[in-house]
């Protein structure tokens, strides 16, 4: 039987005048809802909203089911004016970005973390894969550590923020980045072992609540699956539906070697850091911190060395090729990042790279302009 997946896109709800971030959450959420029922939902400002898909047998229905679940938030957008946007930080700002949505957690956080929440708006596209065995799951992270910052690069779509191009890939990365226990996760021998660091980061209030660690790999809370946090929401649905391939390939390979015995690599943290900064600055088609060799590598030649890792497991499930197009359309025209790029330097203005975000997420534009 085929490992299911899951995937959940957060967004921002932008204004047609002038393509900032509106507060309209609560009120698309509801219209949304109408159609596809709890697969959208409200998200931590009410400038934000996210979707998710059931549990999926294959890449093909994750993507028809996220096709589906985009086209009815964005009609709900577009019955109050406004437009979906499918990018990591917000290009332009707004009162949007600061309106803190309606719940328990949200508020718990800012009085935690006070102003390093301020500018804390980012959506990022969350990956589930079933691993119903919580001591394989938090093993199984182990062996996806060295692959993160890879991910961090195939998916940068964040190098704007509130009208400015930061000088990152994935500006999204970076914000993340300065918070405790807000990145990738430690190495662990058990899971005994994991719930003594949560609950220790729990006690020292660097982490919010040790049974919902934000760590960018985790043994989802509610569901038994393992949740992959790590990437930038893609403009383009077919990249998420590849990404979400890609993930669930390394979750099995990985779930496999634990089985054999194999606890994963102790990969330095620090090296682990500055791969994650060199990822994030420099995105698809540049070059990062391999993990594993300690050497900078370029990042098509990591991808090629995680295809062939786990290339039995995507024929297993039928995405070789799915996979495949993902990389070349990577070679073509770069990652997300590189798109909003192309975008700014066709007409030079924050809200011509809004409009042509908005058409790629609703699938009625280019992802790649030229």
């Amino acid at each position: 039987m085929t490992t299911t997946i899951g995937a959940e896109e957060e967004f921002f709800l932008v204004r047609a005048d002038d393509r900032s971030v509106e507060p309209a959450g609560g009120r698309v959420v509801a219209r949304a809802r109408r159609t596809v029922g709890d697969l959208v939902s409200g998200e931590f400002h009410e400038g934000q909203l996210e979707v998710r898909t059931p549990p999926c047998e294959d890449a093909g229905e994750l993507h028809r089911h996220l096709a589906a679940v985009r086209k009815a938030a964005g009609e709900a957008c577009g019955a109050e004016g406004l437009g979906l946007c499918a990018t990591g930080t917000p290009v332009i700002g707004g009162a949007g970005a600061r309106v803190l949505g309606d719940h328990p957690r949200y508020r718990a956080g800012v009085r935690q973390f006070g102003t390093m929440l301020d500018d804390f708006t980012v959506c990022s596209v969350h990956v589930h894969v079933h691993v119903p065995d919580r001591e394989v799951a938090v093993l199984t992270a182990n062996h996806l550590r060295p692959w993160l910052p890879l991910l961090v690069a195939m998916s940068a779509n964040s190098p704007f923020f509130e009208g400015r191009d930061t000088g990152y890939a994935s500006w999204r990365t970076v914000v993340r980045g300065r918070f405790p226990a807000l990145s990738a996760p430690p190495y662990v021998d058990s899971l005994a072992h994991y719930r003594r660091l949560t609950a220790a980061l729990e006690e020292s209030e660097a982490m919010l609540d040790a049974n919902i660690p934000f760590w960018d790999v985790r043994p989802n809370p509610r569901v038994p699956t393992l949740e992959i946090r790590v990437m930038d929401v893609p403009s383009d649905v077919a990249d998420t539906a590849a990404l979400t391939a890609l993930v669930r390939a390394l979750v099995l390979d990985g779930a496999e070697r634990v089985r054999r015995g194999d606890k994963g690599p102790r990969t330095c943290g620090e090296l682990l850091r500055a791969a994650y900064w060199r990822a994030a600055r420099d995105g698809w088609p540049g070059s990062g911190v391999d993990a594993l060799t300690e050497r900078v590598l370029p990042f098509a030649v990591q991808a090629a060395r995680l295809v062939d890792r786990v290339r039995p497991r995507l024929e297993e499930c039928g995405d070789v090729e799915r996979v495949a197009a993902f990389l070349r359309r990577l070679d073509e025209h770069g990652c997300g990042a590189q798109r909003q790029r192309a975008s700014w330097s066709r007409r030079s203005r924050p809200a011509d790279v809004v409009d042509d975000l908005v058409a790629a997420t609703a699938g009625t534009g280019p992802v790649s302009p030229a």
